[in-house]
């Protein structure tokens, strides 16, 4: 069945491939270390990525609550929600979720989860990006077109 404009036709939660990425990690540094080392300053490099992730996280949610429309990715959205974080990025919740994924790595000592992020990227484009962008295109027309112009996918 193909997509409608109804729904963008996404089939799983986005952060499992997020999760992935951090279980992943771990399971490879497991037979395979790859540490960040010693430093308090990772300490305050991942407090950094978390105060990053709750920001574009929250923000983000309120003001899909503010437009009255869905933040989940497979059902059919009310708005094109285009203020707060989304005028900087059209995807500030992968965003922000890579920023946790980079986060846990750091608390987890170990470069594999950012290793892993690289294709957890590239599959959140492809998979869900991809199908939100096509639906949105039909749902919202020149309005979406109008933000393409205006704003980037990531930053």
């Amino acid at each position: 069945m193909g997509d409608s404009v109804d729904s963008p036709g996404v089939k799983f939660p986005p952060p499992f491939v997020y999760a992935g990425a951090v279980i992943g990690g771990y399971s490879l540094d497991r037979g395979w270390p790859l540490p960040f080392g010693d430093g308090r300053w990772w300490d305050v490099v991942a407090a950094i990525l978390v105060v990053g992730w709750a920001v574009l996280t929250i923000s983000s949610f309120g003001h899909f609550w503010r437009r009255r429309t869905t933040i989940i990715p497979n059902r059919p959205a009310n708005a094109l929600v285009v203020a707060g974080p989304y005028r900087f990025t059209r995807n500030p919740l992968y965003l922000a979720l890579a920023l946790l994924t980079a986060a846990l790595a750091i608390v987890l000592n170990t470069w594999w989860p950012i290793v892993l992020l690289a294709p957890a990227l590239i599959i959140i484009r492809v998979t869900v990006i991809a199908r939100e962008e096509s639906y949105l295109r039909r749902r919202f027309g020149a309005e979406y077109e109008a933000y393409l112009r205006r704003v980037r996918r990531w930053i």
